[in-house]
This record gives C-alpha cells, structure tokens and sequence, in this order.
C-alpha cells in the first residue's frame, strides 16, 4: 500500500497569517494535502499561538488551488455543537470546491474546558461523541433534522448550502472503545499512533466495505542545526511525550508544564526525529507504512522552522515517495 505524505498547519505554534503562507508553500512544493489543528489553547506557552481554525481554513481554501484540506481533529463535543460543526463543515467544502474532509475527535480538556461545562469521564464523552456523529451525517444527508438523545437535542436543523461532493468524515480512533463507538459513523479512520491492531480493529468494526484511507500524523524537527532542532522540539513538543490518555485530561498550557518538567531533551530527540537527516525521516515514517496508513502528514515542529522545511520538502518527499510509493 502507497503513502500519500502531506503537511501540518499547526495553529498552535504559528499566526494565522503565517498558516495561509504556509499553505500556499505547501502546494508549491509538491505536498498534495495539508492537515489543520484545532484547537482554543496551545500545548504549551512556548508555543504561542492559537487563532481560529475554521476562519483560517476559510482563508487557506481561497490561497490554494489543489491542496487537500482537513481538521485534524474537531471535537463536535464540547465548545462546539454538532449541528454548528455541520454547518462549518460544509461551508468549507463549498469554498475548497470539495477539497476538505471533517476530522473528529472526542477532543482534549485542554481545549473543551473553556465554556465551563467541565470535563467528562471518557465513557460520557464517547457517549456524546456518537450522538454528535449521527447528528453531523444526517445534517449532511440533507433535508431537516431532528434528534432526541441523552446529550444532544436538536430541532428542525436543516444545511442550507451543502458542496457537490458530501463532506468525508474521518474519526480519530485510539483504543478499542473509541472503534466501536466511532467507526460506524465514519468515512476513515485518523489515529496519531503507527497502530496496526487500531488499523485491523477499525476495518472490522466497519464491515466488509471498510475504508481504505488511514490518516496519521509525524512530527519532525527539521533543522541543519540539530542542536538548535533537539532544543526547538524539547521547547515546544515535550508535551507530546505524556500519551493521549494524559493529554486528553491536563486542563491548561501551564498543567502541561508542569507535567513535562522532568522530560529532556534527550527524550524527545529519542521520540522525534530531528536534524537534516532525510534517512532519519524516512524511518520514522515506516511504522506508519507498516501498519496499513495511507496518508501521513508531516508536522515541522516550531514557526521558525517553516521556511527550513519547506526548502526541503522537495527532497524530502522525493525520498518518501522512492521508499513508500507506489
């Protein structure tokens, strides 16, 4: 199985502004799909930044001509309704021209708190995040909606403008629970993780006309300095060291450093790879080739390394594309 390699428009390490550009170099340098964070807070202070998704992504849509877009990932469970993540939904897939796909997660503390709802259990959440998804694909489906469930109600909704090609929803998927509940509602999987047994169990749950596309996520420190790049992703992604099961639950930037204070750098260069080393690179993707992924999206850790990385990039993906394409 060939893997399709595209990028990551973090917000919450770069301006809105600056993800636009990047999109745009994005598409100049061969990537054929980016990806975009959603997100209220950044991980970390360092990090800086946290702007809009989706009025980014409005904007990136006009820069961009071919350029695959995706929220990696929305939670339609907490600061969001589902019936407003629809309407968001399909009005990005009426300015891209059908070039965005809806990634949904059952979202992080980090993010959800700020309403002042709290922070469910994960059972609740899972619970929550099923009904938001029949919700979204029957908004989708067209003609008016109305829903009765345990967390959601909804009346007489109905999306106005839809694109001409239905909006694929992709479902961020770790363990078995989130499978199960998830995979039914879904288009394709997304999962931040090389995991096979997550890539076997999300085809059976789904049946015999299980998707194909497995979406994941790298991040990398591309630098010619590889000091300066161990130093930038021990800065701004030693928060990546604690496992979803502990992000998912920290409520803020400043829990997240205090749960990181003891992580050197030294460990995050073993968990990422950083440098110039296109070798590096291309070992670090092969778990996910390994285990059934078809699309990986390269995350170039820091906003000041974005214009390093996309000097690259054509090299780059030239490797990639030697050692995993078709």
């Amino acid at each position: 199985m060939s893997l399709s390699i595209g990028c990551t428009l973090m917000c919450e390490q770069s301006p809105p502004t600056s993800l636009v550009t990047y999109a745009r170099k994005a598409e100049e340098v061969g990537f054929p799909f980016a990806v975009m964070s959603d997100h209220f807070n950044p991980w970390l202070d360092e990090q800086g930044h946290s702007p809009n998704a989706w009025v980014t992504l409005g904007a990136v849509a006009q820069a961009t001509q071919a350029l695959e877009l995706m929220t990696y990932v929305t939670c339609p469970i907490g600061r969001y309704h589902p019936t407003v993540v629809a309407q968001q939904a399909a009005t990005l897939g009426v300015l891209s021209g059908g070039r965005f796909s809806l990634g949904l997660g059952a979202g992080e503390n980090l993010n959800e708190h700020v309403v002042g709802e709290g922070w469910d259990p994960v059972n609740v959440r899972h619970e929550a995040f099923s009904e938001a998804l029949q919700i979204i694909n029957e908004l989708f489906d067209g003609g008016y909606v109305n829903f009765v469930g345990d967390h959601y109600r909804v009346d007489s909704a109905k999306l106005w403008d839809l694109p001409e090609v239905r909006v694929p929803i992709g479902v961020a998927v770790s363990g078995p629970q989130s499978i199960e509940v998830a995979a039914p509602w879904s288009d394709f999987m997304i999962a931040v993780e090389p995991d096979a047994d997550a890539v076997a169990n999300y085809d059976e749950a789904v049946g015999a006309n299980a998707p194909a596309r497995k979406v994941g996520q790298l991040p990398i420190s591309w630098d010619s300095d590889r000091e300066r790049a161990v130093t930038r992703a021990h800065e701004q992604f030693r928060w990546f060291a604690g496992g979803w099961k502990v992000n998912a639950e920290l409520p803020g930037p400043s829990a997240f450093d205090a749960a990181t204070q003891f992580v050197r750098p030294e460990d995050v260069a073993e968990q990422i790879a950083c440098g110039d080393d296109i070798d590096a690179v291309v070992e670090a993707v092969r778990p996910f080739a390994e285990a059934g992924f078809t699309d990986l999206a390269l995350l170039q850790i820091g906003d000041e390394g974005q214009d390093r990385f996309f000097e690259a990039a054509p090299e780059i993906l030239a490797a990639l594309q030697q050692e995993f394409g078709d």
